[in-house]
């Protein structure tokens, strides 16, 4: 059976920001094995200094991440877009088990086949530590809200 995860490339401004927001819901979820789902079988990642291929290895990855980022929620922007590659900007806020709260500021940048999934996904991230009282992603936890701002609105 062939898998497919709509919108398809070539991207239109309209559809890449579709992409990216199916993305950022997913990841919100913080469900392993459905975000995996949406990465080729055989996908390259580099994700600060750790190089996941594969699906299986991308749910161990996501494990991993969100025991250690608690109370995670991330924001996600267009950035650009050309054919199959979609360039994103992204911010999440978290904190560890000892209630340190950090904001990590990063880029992605994306490459899908001809199913709508991706196959590479390249990530450059920053931690940096904040104040509780500095935190501006105060949803509940899941999928961000419409009306929430996203990252130019807040400023980020």
């Amino acid at each position: 059976m062939s898998e497919e995860r709509p919108p398809f490339p070539p991207f239109t401004r309209e559809s890449a920001i579709q992409k990216v927001r199916l993305a950022e819901d997913a990841w919100n979820s913080r469900d392993p094995a459905r975000v995996a789902l949406a990465y080729t079988v055989d996908s390259k990642w580099r994700n600060r200094a750790e190089f996941p291929v594969g699906r299986e290895q991308i749910v161990e990855f996501l494990t991993r991440k969100w025991r250690r980022e608690l109370d995670y929620r991330l924001i996600k922007e267009l950035w650009a877009f050309a054919d199959n590659r979609i360039a994103v900007r992204f911010a999440y806020e978290w904190h560890d088990d000892a209630g340190n709260w950090f904001r990590s500021y990063g880029n992605e940048n994306w490459e899908f086949d001809a199913r709508g999934l991706m196959q590479r996904r390249y990530a450059s991230i920053n931690d940096l530590p904040i104040a509780e009282s500095e935190r501006k992603f105060h949803w509940p936890q899941g999928r961000r809200p419409d009306d929430h701002p996203g990252l130019s609105d807040l400023g980020l």
